[in-house]
């Protein structure tokens, strides 16, 4: 077995990924449970009226009746089960039920009906039905021993005083078993490989999106990120935002910083600023991206107008608290940030760029206002200055 488990081309992928690959196409079998199921009940519901008509064998009619009921009420539980919780171990049961369901059915009709006719149909009506599913091999094993069992056994004992027939039966039941498991084997392997196949290719895909819009230095996402979330954050807001905030920060002389403590300490401190920022999400809902070397923006709705200034003193306070030495700044002794913001009522018709062009104007107020502050603006609010407590 695992010789033959080590031969399949996905296998190689990884036993963890052939494992939960194998466990969701299993689940899937619910839902084909349900369509087989139905179509089975109507199929056998439909066929039970044969024997009425042509031989007057009720016995027979009540006989496939009972294995059409079933069916129905074996469909009605997994159409149930797809609507609720699930786990593996119903899917398990449903499918053997459906199996000893199929046996019932088949075996009447082709063993203890025909006890003078080889059992043809059935064991083909066995193998479609044995192929319909994604079962685990082992399990798979496991299914068409025990039909082919309980195949025998009926056969030898219905079936005694024919043994040329008893000899046919069981040699096409051999057959009928290896064909099925052979089929199924490799049916399932190409179920998985495409399955795994497909998980591979959106996985790569889900990754060059991420590396596409995430900024390698801080972890942040990047400025087409920015431009992408800004272009929905125009149109998609509760009901409950009246106003949509951007603001774009710039670190305090970082030139002179980088100059003086040399590149690999400016990029450790792009790092600890863009790590506070990219926090704000979890913390306020604030939205943060590096949009240039030394520059963020960032984005969030508010109710009340008055709760921006809270915002902004807390970003410049975590800020503070990181105490990160600037011995070349002209403001402080720790790096510090210098804020614009602009804030606009939501649905407005004005243009991501436009909104971004007069926060950036908002910015450099701040900074020909002394640096280590903040400009708060907008159409409808009056321009104001916060400044950080020292």
């Amino acid at each position: 077995m695992n010789n033959l488990l080590n031969s399949w081309r996905f296998y190689t992928f990884g036993q963890k990924e052939y494992k939960e690959t194998m466990g969701n196409l299993f689940s899937n079998n619910l839902r084909s449970l349900y369509l087989a199921n139905t179509a089975m009940a109507v199929f056998v519901g439909c066929f039970s009226v044969y024997p009425v008509i042509s031989e007057r064998d009720f016995i027979s009619a009540g006989v496939y009746l009972l294995s059409a009921l079933i069916a129905l009420l074996v469909s009605i539980y997994s159409n149930y089960k797809l609507q609720k919780e699930f786990n593996n171990n119903h899917i398990y049961g449903i499918t053997i039920v459906y199996y000893a369901n199929i046996m019932l059915f088949g075996i009447y009709l082709s063993v203890w009906s025909n006890p003078d006719k080889p059992a043809t149909i059935f064991l083909c009506f066995l193998i479609c039905a044995l192929l319909l599913f994604i079962n685990p091999p082992f399990f798979d094993f496991i299914l068409t021993i025990g039909a082919m069992a309980v195949f025998f056994a009926s056969t030898i004992i219905i079936k005694k005083d024919n043994v040329n027939i008893i000899i046919m039966d069981i040699l096409n039941a051999l057959v009928a078993g290896a064909f099925s498991l052979f089929f199924n084997w490799h049916i399932s392997k190409l179920r998985i490989g495409l399955e795994l196949s497909a998980t591979m290719l959106e996985g790569e895909r889900n990754k060059y999106f991420d590396q596409s819009t995430i900024d390698e230095l801080t972890q942040m996402k990047n400025r087409r990120d920015f431009m992408q979330t800004f272009h929905r954050y125009l149109s998609n807001y509760r009901a409950s935002d009246d106003w949509l905030c951007i603001a774009i920060c710039d670190i305090d002389f970082f030139k002179n910083y980088n100059d003086h403590y040399g590149h690999p300490v400016g990029d450790d401190c792009l790092r600890s600023v863009g790590n506070v920022l990219n926090n704000l999400m979890d913390s306020m809902g604030v939205y943060a991206a590096r949009v240039g070397g030394e520059e963020f923006a960032l984005l969030w709705f508010e109710q009340d107008i008055s709760h921006v200034d809270e915002i902004i003193l807390h970003i410049t306070s975590l800020i503070a608290a990181l105490k990160i030495p600037h011995e070349k700044s002209r403001v402080a002794q720790f790096v510090t940030l210098s804020i614009g913001v602009y804030v606009e009522p939501c649905g407005s018709p004005t243009g991501a760029q436009n909104l971004y062009d007069l926060a950036d104007k908002a910015l450099y107020t701040a900074k020909g206002s002394g640096r280590n502050c903040a400009i708060v603006s907008g159409e409808e609010i009056k321009e104001h200055k916060i400044t950080p407590a020292a």
